[in-house]
């Protein structure tokens, strides 16, 4: 149900004037939460482990706190059952309080991690297969775990129109699996060729693709 993109029927976008970083405090924790704590498996996969109800009725930091809780049970950094007796002490207490701990050494790691710009590739001998110019195919693949591949370009034709270099592949892995450097690249999609004639003819979309998402599509075999 994550996977929304191209699909319509959701209403209108309506963005909020002067929208503010943060609607609530406990969103701003969450934040803070998500930079100074580190769980099993990724953000992203574990926000897509949510029901399709519950996802759909969540706010975006109630996806990233659903996120954390999860991959930090998956840690064994807490128990299911710690987390479950503190949510009813506080449903019978909402004004309960706890004794924290305080660690200026992790904080200042935090925050400079935090303002930390990392660097914008990584520095490896691997050349990208394709050029800007090249027009390619987005591989028909469904895999099973989170990917950055948008389901409605998959076997589409598109033309690359930037090449950012080789960065680390941000699709969840096997287990037993090395992290993967790959080339990413922009492609331009032309938007009849996403959605047929009933799109306007002078409509692209722009996005930014894994090169192991791509192939040639003149190659035989493919």
């Amino acid at each position: 149900i994550h996977d929304m993109g191209g699909m319509d029927g959701f209403g209108e976008v309506t963005p909020e004037p002067d929208e503010p970083i943060f609607h609530a405090d406990w969103e701003r924790r969450v934040f803070a939460m998500i930079l100074g704590t580190k769980g099993g498996g990724g953000i992203r996969s574990a926000i897509e482990s949510m029901t399709p109800a519950e996802y759909l009725s969540s706010s975006y930091y109630q996806k990233w706190l659903h996120a954390r809780i999860e991959t930090l049970v998956a840690k064994g950094a807490i128990s299911r059952d710690e987390l479950d007796a503190r949510i009813a002490l506080l449903r019978r207490e909402p004004g309960a309080e706890f004794e924290g701990t305080e660690d200026p050494e992790h904080l200042a790691k935090v925050v400079a991690r935090t303002r930390h710009e990392p660097a914008p590739s990584v520095d490896t001998d691997i050349e990208p297969e394709f050029a800007v110019g090249d027009v390619v195919q987005v591989r028909n693949i469904h895999p099973a775990g989170h990917t950055r591949l948008p389901r409605y370009v998959r076997g589409k034709l598109g033309q690359i129109v930037a090449v950012y270099g080789v960065h680390w592949l941000q699709d969840e892995l096997p287990a037993d699996s090395q992290p993967r450097a790959e080339a990413v690249y922009s492609m331009r999609f032309d938007a009849q060729e996403l959605w047929g004639d009933a799109a306007p003819s002078q409509d692209a979309l722009y996005i930014d693709m894994w090169e192991s998402y791509l192939e040639d599509p003149t190659t035989e075999g493919r």
